[in-house]
């Protein structure tokens, strides 16, 4: 089932925990401006549904779904979460293959030291601790295929986001008058 234009976007933005996927949607929605939906896996898992991350959960479909509904509304569409390869890997697979136009893929790859000190400076930290970050991690979770972008901890929010936005062509188009 199609879905999406030729001309919509969609990019899918993975990582561990505090990689950045979060900061890195929220700049391109900000260098983009209206016309770009952020469709984000801690939104829809633990805000909207508040079910903990596990195989078959309800969020796969909802993220999928939400996903589909935005593309064919005429939006570009920003998949982020940390969303392991075992368990989001078949959904994304299938919205990749549906979606009419460009389609990006992203792995911000951080070394574990990076993703504790990048953790404290969240407000989530003092209820996640190290031991719960080190069973969360998962290095270079990568989805088969060779369908991702990686990109490392030494590259700063500005020229991922920067990257991101030229790669994917979205900083050539104009936002959408919505």
């Amino acid at each position: 089932m199609s879905v999406g234009t030729e001309q919509t976007r969609l990019v899918v933005l993975r990582g561990n925990s505090a990689s950045g996927k979060s900061s890195v949607a929220a700049g391109m929605r900000d260098r983009f401006g209206r016309g770009l939906a952020l469709v984000e896996q801690d939104q829809l898992r633990r805000i909207v549904l508040r079910e903990r991350d596990r195989p078959g959960a309800a969020n796969i479909g909802l993220i999928d779904t939400v996903a589909r509904y935005a593309l064919d509304a005429g939006y570009h569409v920003v998949v982020e979460g940390i969303l392991y390869a075992d368990r989001y890997g078949d959904m994304l697979t299938g919205l990749r293959a549906d979606h009419r136009g460009p389609t990006h893929g992203y792995y911000l790859d951080v070394p574990f030291g990076e993703t504790l000190a990048r953790h404290a400076t969240k407000p989530i930290a003092g209820e996640v601790g190290e031991a719960e970050l080190r069973d969360w991690y998962r290095g270079r979770d990568l989805l088969p295929g060779g369908v991702e972008t990686v990109i490392g901890a030494d590259s700063s929010l500005a020229e991922t986001v920067a990257r991101i936005m030229r790669d994917t062509g979205l900083a050539g188009l104009p936002p959408r008058d919505v």
